[in-house]
C-alpha cells in the first residue's frame, strides 16, 4: 500500500492552481477529436479574457444549451494542442457512473466571470 502522506497536497500546492468561473460564449462540434468532444470559447472576465477549451461532454450536453452556461476552469495550465485545436484552459467536470463528464458549475448565477475559486 502506498504511503498516502506522499500523495497529499498542501495549501501552497492548491494556491498555485488558478481556478476561475467562466461563461461559455460559443460552442461548436470538434469532429477531428479522437473521442467525441466540443470546442468551446469561455469568457473568464477582464483579468484572464476569453479562452478556448476542448471538452468531452457530448453525452450530457447539446451544443445549443451551452452558450451562457457558467463553468469552472483552470486558467494557468499550459495550453494543450489537441489535433488542430489549441485548448488554453482545463474545463472542470465530474465523472458519472458511465465515465462521462458532467460540468462542475457554480450553484449561483450571480457569480461573475473571472471570480477565483478559493
Amino acid at each position: 500500500m502506498a504511503d498516502k502522506t506522499k500523495m497529499q497536497a498542501t495549501s501552497e500546492d492548491f494556491a498555485k492552481i488558478d481556478i476561475r468561473v467562466g461563461k461559455i460564449i460559443s460552442a461548436e462540434p470538434f469532429p477531428e477529436a479522437i473521442k467525441p468532444a466540443y470546442k468551446i470559447r469561455i469568457d473568464f472576465g477582464t483579468e484572464v479574457g476569453e479562452k478556448n477549451s476542448s471538452v468531452r461532454i457530448t453525452e450530457h450536453y447539446r451544443l445549443d444549451e451551452l452558450a451562457g452556461k457558467l463553468v469552472l476552469g483552470v486558467v494557468n495550465f499550459p495550453p494543450k494542442q489537441i489535433g488542430p485545436f489549441l485548448s488554453e484552459v482545463l474545463t472542470l467536470g465530474l465523472v458519472d457512473e458511465q465515465d462521462h463528464c458532467i460540468l462542475a458549475v457554480p450553484d449561483k448565477k450571480e457569480v461573475e466571470p473571472g471570480s477565483r475559486l478559493y
